[in-house]
């Protein structure tokens, strides 16, 4: 995979597991509401897939090492995994009662982070189980955060 879709492709499948994970916990916790996780999935997958596709589009540009193309490559595949890989988790949403599916889609995100770390791990002659841990482990962080977090919003909040 050249580096433009490479750049993209990571970027985008980590912000989109991980933010898509932290907004679901974190409006499960504080809601429980199947309506309001499925609306906040899709607003992740459509506003922040335009956020971060911007935000590499800019960072890329300031790097002043890649030509045009690399650079819009690196924006529409960073838009687009960020986008779909959101999406996946309103399958789940829409087939299961909520607090399954908020599990089924925890471990969808931390397969996907798995998967994504160990070949990130192999690509840079690394010990997978370095990479993996730090990144579940950055997960995770988020995912209790949040937890607490909507908690917090529905105590002081709703």
């Amino acid at each position: 995979m050249n580096h433009s879709l490479e750049v993209g492709f990571s970027f985008g499948l980590t912000s989109g597991i991980i933010t898509t994970l932290g907004l679901m916990v974190g409006l499960n916790s504080g809601t429980h509401s199947q309506m309001v996780v499925l609306g906040g999935i899709l607003t992740i997958a459509i506003a922040d897939a335009f956020s971060d596709a911007l935000g590499i589009h800019v960072s890329e540009e300031s790097e002043n090492k890649h030509s045009k193309k690399e650079i819009w490559l690196s924006t529409t595949s960073t838009f687009l995994t960020k986008f779909l890989s959101a999406l996946t988790f309103a399958i789940p949403v829409l087939l299961f009662k909520l607090s399954t599916a908020i599990i089924i889609s925890i471990i969808w995100g931390f397969s996907l982070i798995t998967l994504l770390s160990y070949r990130l791990a192999k690509k840079q002659n690394e010990k997978p189980f370095n990479i993996i841990g730090e990144h579940v482990l950055i997960g995770t962080i988020v995912v209790i955060a949040t937890h607490y977090v909507g908690k917090l919003i529905s105590i002081f909040f709703a």
